[in-house]
């Protein structure tokens, strides 16, 4: 019991420690930058943008969270592993803000987030830079011959906000979580336990609200909400970086369970890949810009994608803020995760996975404390993991389809040549 007591204090102290610690408030740029840039580019004189950030002062909380890392360690409970990690976790972030506009920031990203050349879990060593690849690639061959136009039309950040307010009473139900917008963000929404950011003065399409409802509400803010009703260890309401990759997967694949995610959708997850490698690999903030435009994005949203890579990090060329990185990787993990509790009778597990922000190998490892109560299920579930029977069909479809042989279901069929796999 005592053991139990220390491990609640020291939990109580993570969370107060990590509070200050912001990662992509730290990071922001003033939206004035931007008006500069575009017009530069326009006369044909393009320049790198001019970044001031306010130096932030992490020294106390370094200190506190090496101790509180170091006191967890030395608990015997199993559960003191999850503050140890997330206490080094804010341990690397805080460092890395410590780093902000210097080459130091970019090598601290890396260690935090990887590199896009990283291998997939599972992936007989293919990359997520290959797989970002691959996805680019399928997209250009579903622009060139499906024959389908997408509808041109702008809904605005105003009309997503009221449709998304709307459809967070499925599922929280009493006002909990709100959405603002904001001017100062570089990704189109962010999200927290209890408010949703959109982006303002920006284009959002008829998919942006669906899979912002399913990504930032059903997911960010809702596994938030649900880990702050932890009774013993309520760090797992935190955002912490070690769980980014499973938060960001977790969220990419209930848009794909939804329907709701759009091969455009995936296309931009792949550029923003393929620009990281680029900038690691010495390609400045114009260069990588140029990327954008190439790829057909307009020039706002092409500046928008550039200044995500480059937050914090030197924009000549060789730095990157590279936590793009993980938004694939994420995914196609999750999605194994999924398919394997499906195979081995334990979607349980794929429940407990939404009561906190948690890495995979935490829900498998910290099953017990489920079980025996030391840890809640969820409070709050997204509607389509409450339909156990629709989830089971589509991962019992997924897991057999996953057998299936293309190059051998072509022979059989002898469909044209031009079908690739």
């Amino acid at each position: 019991m005592a053991e139990l007591d220390s491990l609640i204090a020291l939990d109580k102290e993570l969370v107060a420690a990590s509070r200050d610690i912001k990662v992509l408030s730290e990071l922001a740029w003033e939206p004035e930058q931007q008006v500069s840039f575009i017009a530069n580019w326009q006369r044909g004189k393009p320049a790198l943008p001019v970044v001031c950030y306010t130096k932030v002062d992490h020294s106390q909380q370094i200190i506190l969270l090496e101790s509180i890392a170091e006191r967890a360690a030395a608990l015997v409970h199993p559960l003191s592993e999850f503050l140890k990690d997330t206490a080094l976790s804010y341990l690397n972030v805080a460092r890395m803000i410590t780093n902000i506009g210097t080459a130091g920031m970019s090598e601290l990203s890396i260690e935090i987030y990887g590199r896009p050349g990283d291998p997939l879990t599972g992936g007989n060593g293919t990359t997520s830079l290959e797989a970002a690849k691959y996805f680019l690639s399928v997209g250009k061959e579903f622009h060139q011959g499906s024959g389908l136009k997408e509808a041109d039309f702008c809904v605005t950040a105003s009309a997503v906000q009221v449709e998304l307010e709307a459809g967070l009473t499925e599922v929280f139900k009493n006002s909990e979580v709100s959405v603002v917008t904001d001017r100062h963000l570089a990704s189109k929404a962010a999200a927290g336990a209890t408010r949703i950011r959109l982006r303002d003065a920006t284009c959002f399409s008829e998919y942006d609200a669906q899979q912002l409802l399913q990504h930032e509400a059903f997911v960010h803010s809702l596994t938030a909400l649900n880990g702050r009703r932890q009774p013993t260890i309520s760090a797992m309401s935190l955002g912490a970086p070690r769980t980014t990759a499973s938060q960001e997967g977790l969220a990419t694949f209930a848009e794909l369970v939804t329907g709701a995610i759009d091969i455009s959708r995936l296309e931009r997850i792949a550029m923003r890949i393929i620009a990281t490698d680029m900038a690691l690999g010495g390609a400045d903030f114009i260069d990588v810009f140029r990327y954008f435009v190439e790829t057909g994005q307009t020039l706002n949203e092409s500046y928008n994608s550039t200044m995500r890579i480059f937050r914090g990090a030197p924009l000549t060329g060789g730095y990157a803020f590279t936590k793009d990185a993980v938004y694939l990787r994420g995914m196609l993990e999750v999605h194994t995760f999924f398919r394997w509790a499906f195979k081995e009778q334990k979607l349980q597990l794929c429940e407990h996975f939404f009561a906190g922000r948690m890495t995979l190998s935490d829900v498998v490892k910290y099953e017990e404390f489920f079980l025996d109560g030391t840890l809640c299920v969820p409070n709050y579930l997204p509607p389509w993991m409450t339909r156990a029977t629709g989830l089971a069909g589509y991962l019992a479809f997924s897991v057999f389809a996953n057998t299936i042989d293309l190059a051998v279901l072509n022979a059989d069929h002898q469909f044209p040549d031009t079908v690739s796999e």
